[in-house]
């Protein structure tokens, strides 16, 4: 079975998600800063880092990326349709607020075009693409284990912002319609900000997903 550990991270406090097997191997997904924090989880908990995968590059999800690669020597995982994203402040985001310094990252070490599945050491996910909050969003599911990682594609009570550069409300929805809520009503969704929660409960509670 697999453990899950959730820490908030940085200056809108994005969840970043420690997924760890019973060999003490772990995958990071959006490590959006304080890579100390990050680190210091990893050495209490004894667990050895495989790989850093993204739901996307939005700059609150990729502020640690480069401290914890280097510092691990692991690979960074992002859709192939952001590949540019990491490097560009106009487009993750980074530039369009003053709280924040321009993120410039160095690029995905591999970058997703096939999601369909995805295979590192025990670790088996089910992958979706679901634009609308971003190009290159994509979930993370690990159906077995009875959750997803679904990034900011959809939150408890609400759904991903579409007012960023390439973002869009129609496929947006398209993508919770099509994807997340068609997932197991009991599945664990665990977002990019705020609370998990569940296909079935979004769709009974949710208004932005009334008729779906």
């Amino acid at each position: 079975m697999l453990k899950i550990d959730q820490m908030e991270l940085g200056p809108v406090q994005t969840n970043c998600y420690i997924i760890s097997n019973n060999l003490k191997e772990c995958l990071i997904f959006d490590p959006g800063e304080e890579s100390g924090k990050i680190t210091s989880l990893l050495k209490k908990k004894g667990l050895k880092p495989l790989a850093i995968l993204l739901t996307h590059a939005h700059f609150d999800h990729i502020g640690a990326i480069d401290e914890l690669r280097e510092q691990f020597t692991i690979p960074v995982y992002l859709h192939q349709l952001e590949k540019d994203w990491l490097s560009r402040p106009n487009l993750n985001g980074s530039g369009k607020y003053a709280m924040v310094p321009d993120y410039r990252m160095k690029d995905a070490d591999v970058l997703i075009d096939d999601e369909k599945s995805l295979e590192i050491s025990s670790f088996n996910m089910e992958l979706f693409h679901t634009p609308g909050h971003s190009p290159g969003s994509i979930t993370y599911s690990f159906g077995p284990e009875g959750f997803a990682i679904v990034g900011d594609t959809l939150f408890r009570g609400s759904i991903g912002r579409t007012d960023l550069i390439e973002g869009s409300e129609a496929k947006l929805l398209q993508s919770i319609r099509e994807s997340l809520l068609t997932l197991p009503e009991h599945m664990i969704l665990y977002p990019g900000h705020g609370p998990e929660t569940t296909p079935l409960q979004e769709r009974n509670s949710n208004p932005f997903l009334r008729g779906y």
